[in-house]
């Protein structure tokens, strides 16, 4: 669907069925340079099984206009002005990440609207490179090859897909081509309050992590779920843990969600 946000046109996927505000929302966030087509599969599942999706493209990214955000507070700020013109009330959220970091940012906000919160292959801080960031100004698709080759495990480097006839990295490829990353990664590298907002969490918590994380290493999630007090679940995939390991993610997705 398209809505408007602060006079700017918003794409939102939603899991192929309308969307409903009556309905518990479970609200999922990109990472870096990608768009809502790197929650495919989850997306669709949670659509018909009696929940509303609301999987935006964030500014300046996909199918969305405008310029794109350069901090993570300002994404934060964004998605709360998204989440108040769909009408949205009572939420989860899921967030890949950058798109945890600003979960984690806007969940403070939310308060008593926010009904759960899933961290996807990230961390309370997310330092980047500055040789990725200055690559990523200089030659974006350079930068995002650079990305495609870290951001996948081993498997699929070498041809696996959990899902017959797709190719994960290629698809990854075709989101990244078109959208700012440089402007992703600053953000990501500048937000500092990961600790202190994670720290302040009072709603039900989990977190997803892949093992053969090299953008997020593994350490690092699993300090995060220190943070929130909760297990992690551990899978063994690269750090694009939505569209490599799709059924592994939603399948873990799916028991924290039967315990809420």
């Amino acid at each position: 669907m398209r809505i408007t946000v602060n006079q700017q046109d918003v794409f939102i996927a939603t899991g192929g069925k309308d969307f409903n505000p009556e309905l518990p929302c479970v609200v999922f966030l990109h990472g870096s340079g990608l768009d809502h087509r790197c929650w495919a599969l989850q997306a669709r599942w949670f659509a018909f099984h009696g929940y509303s999706v609301f999987a935006p493209d964030f500014p300046g990214h996909s199918l969305s206009a405008g310029e794109p955000l350069t901090s993570i507070e300002a994404m934060a700020d964004w998605l709360i002005d998204a989440l108040d013109a769909a009408g949205v009330d009572q939420l989860h959220l899921v967030g890949h990440s950058q798109g945890f970091l600003v979960a984690l940012e806007a969940a403070a906000r939310l308060q008593s609207k926010l009904l759960s919160l899933t961290a996807i292959g990230t961390a309370a801080a997310i330092p980047v490179n500055p040789a990725l960031i200055e690559t990523a100004k200089e030659a974006p698709m350079k930068a995002a090859d650079m990305m495609l080759q870290w951001g996948f495990g081993q498997a699929t480097q070498m041809g696996y897909s959990a899902v017959p006839g797709v190719q994960p990295i290629a698809v990854g490829r075709q989101i990244m081509a078109a959208n700012p990353l440089a402007e992703d990664l600053q953000a990501c590298n500048d937000y500092t309050q990961g600790t202190v907002r994670a720290a302040d969490i009072m709603c039900p918590t989990q977190v997803i992590l892949a093992g053969q994380d090299r953008m997020t290493p593994y350490k690092t999630g699993l300090e995060l779920a220190k943070l929130l007090n909760t297990e992690a679940i551990r899978i063994e995939s690269g750090h694009m843990l939505p569209i490599e390991a799709p059924k592994a993610c939603l399948d873990a997705m799916k028991q924290f969600f039967t315990r809420l």
